[in-house]
């Protein structure tokens, strides 16, 4: 046990620390020149193509210094907020973490949150300085902030180049020398962190495991504690660039147990592995059910493929333990799930990979977040479907969960993002100059009023520059609207959206708008209409496809019209997919 290193990557989005690790894999030959690829331990193809690390990658290097060989797990961790449990259960697996900083960019706000996290768990912290081969890398400035956030010593501050190899040496040295090797009992009764788990048509579910405490053995009998079940251990092995068998893993090691399950809900991540002959007294602590920020119905585009969406919403929320999703039905669009996601990010990754890995084509409704409704009969409901609000005569209080969002900005576009947060009924709390170019900005927000737009329009007015990062601080009370959309008088539910009594008025009009843009003429006049409550605020109608009668013919005109007005009672709108999404662009 002594010669392992448990240790994982801590950066922000595009700060290389997918292309050091590609140096890393080198280094040690883990992989040979000729299969070596730029992310190869990327290997989604949304995430080549995004250059995002949307899954934490776990894989053994050895590696042999003075004589004595070593072995290196590393797990790769995604850097952006929407992925911070899969972060977390990463962090809970090691000793150590490299903290990679951009030499271009400094300290962005994910970083500090991921760190907070790792410091949480005691790891041994290595500070890295990437990017040093680039011109307008800026070392001394950016080694002061990582002095000022970690409170370490300059030399003891790696400067590094994914690209170029150097420093590569050094990193390798350091974690040999600065992360402890794991503490553990190999003889102790079973005890291992499951940190991730992927679902493989053939094998079943594979979990990939850190052993705490004892050993696992091929032909063992193990139980999963947060879901009770137990099962047969067929084969064990560590993580190479593919699976690699072994006879047993003991305390310390890093690895995956393969033991025939089928069902995507038998196993979570996070959980506690343990013997069932000789149990553990006690179970890793952390585990925690995910708590979805931003919920969107997810449905089949054909309400035949239901079942084939059902199967493939189980596939992925093995893969991506922070998926929730039940079971919700519409008028207008049939059976499907009401997902939560971590945030809008996450909710457009599970969009593309529905579509690309299981061939799923789905809409998605307008995403919102979940309220606390108070009714006057002294209940307290949680809602997070429009649909499930109460009467408005019951509602005594409405409370909206509130985030406190810190945001790193160079100083020039300060007043632009403040702009943007005041118009989202943000409350200024705090403000710091962390160097004479750049500044943190705190800020407590509505989460409702981030889950649109808000990221894009701050990557925009800030030219990118702008890093943002939050979390949940609590709810608060809210002056809060359910805002429908009526076709012909009839409810759309799919296009219900809970809003800010404020800003019902001008978001109901432009709805009306963009539906009236988008959905076709029909044979007779179709009116799009806003509505709070049995309240009208905004009406756009849509004039029906007429035949060139000329003006003389009144008599025929009127035979129109009363055949039109017959249509409309039998006639249904059909609503295009677009005016789902279109919902999501308004700006």
């Amino acid at each position: 046990m002594k010669n392992i290193r448990n240790f994982c990557i801590i950066a922000h989005i595009d700060h290389g620390k997918s292309t050091l690790a590609d140096r890393l894999l080198e280094v040690t030959q883990t992989i040979s020149g000729r299969d070596m690829q730029a992310q190869v331990l990327d290997d989604m193809e949304l995430e080549k193509e995004r250059g995002i690390t949307i899954k934490s990658h776990a894989i053994q290097m050895d590696h042999i210094q003075d004589g004595i060989k070593y072995r290196l797990n590393l797990i790769d961790t995604p850097g952006h907020v929407d992925f911070s449990y899969e972060v977390s259960r990463s962090i809970a697996a090691c000793e150590g973490a490299l903290l990679i900083i951009d030499a271009t960019q400094g300290i962005q706000a994910q970083t500090i949150s991921n760190l907070y996290l790792a410091i949480e768990h005691d790891l041994e912290i290595i500070p890295i300085l990437n990017k040093m081969d680039l011109p307008n890398a800026n070392p001394e400035l950016v080694e002061d902030q990582i002095i000022e956030l970690i409170g370490c010593k300059r030399d003891t501050i790696i400067r590094a180049s994914g690209k170029t190899g150097e420093g590569i040496d050094e990193i390798i040295s350091r974690i040999i020398s600065d992360v402890p090797s794991p503490a553990g009992d190999p003889e102790a009764p079973l005890q291992g962190l499951i940190f991730d788990s992927v679902y493989n048509q053939f094998r079943g579910v594979i979990a990939y495991v850190k052993i705490v405490n004892g050993t696992v053995r091929k032909g063992d009998v193990v139980k999963f504690v947060a879901t009770e079940k137990q099962y047969n251990v067929d084969e064990v092995g560590v993580l190479k660039m593919g699976l690699d068998s072994r006879e047993s893993l003991s305390a310390g090691d890093v690895g995956y147990i393969i033991s025939n399950i089928k069902t995507a809900r038998e196993i979570r991540v996070g959980d506690t592995v343990t013997n069932v002959k000789q149990p553990c007294s006690n179970v890793i602590s952390g585990f925690e059910e995910v708590k979805p920020m931003v919920f969107a119905g997810v449905y089949p585009i054909d309400s035949d493929d239901y079942e084939d969406l059902r199967a493939a919403m189980e596939k992925l929320q093995l893969n991506d333990a922070s998926l929730t999703y039940t079971l919700e039905s519409s008028a207008a669009l049939g059976f499907g799930f009401r997902c939560g996601f971590l945030g809008l990010l996450h909710m457009e990754i599970i969009q593309e990979r529905l579509d690309r890995e299981f061939d799923m084509n789905v809409i998605t409704t307008v995403p919102n977040v979940s309220y606390l409704i108070h009714t006057r009969a002294g209940e307290t409901v949680e809602v997070y479907n429009p649909a499930g609000m109460p009467d408005g005569s019951m509602i005594d209080l409405i409370e909206e969960p509130y985030i406190r969002a810190q945001i790193i900005t160079r100083s020039e576009y300060i007043g632009a993002i403040m702009t943007l947060c005041l118009d989202k009924r943000g409350m200024l709390t705090k403000q710091d100059y962390l160097t004479a170019e750049r500044a943190e900005l705190t800020f407590d927000l509505p989460l409702g009023e981030i889950v649109f737009d808000f990221y894009d329009k701050l990557k925009s007015i800030s030219k990118g520059y702008a890093s943002f990062d939050y979390h949940i601080t609590g709810y608060r009370p809210a002056k809060l609207a359910k805002l429908d959309i009526l076709l012909n008088s009839e409810p759309v539910d799919a296009l219900s959206t809970l809003i800010h009594a404020d800003n019902a008025y001008n978001f109901g009009r432009r709805m009306c708008e963009k539906l009236k843009e988008l959905i076709p003429r029909q044979q007779y006049d179709v009116a799009i209409q806003a509505a709070i409550g049995a309240k009208i605020i905004a009406r756009e109608t849509i004039k029906a496809v007429r035949k060139d009668v000329t003006a003389k013919c009144r008599k025929l005109l009127d035979k129109q019209k009363k055949g039109k007005k017959k249509m409309k009672q039998i006639g249904n709108v059909e609503v295009p997919q677009k005016a789902f999404l279109a919902v999501l662009k308004l700006d």
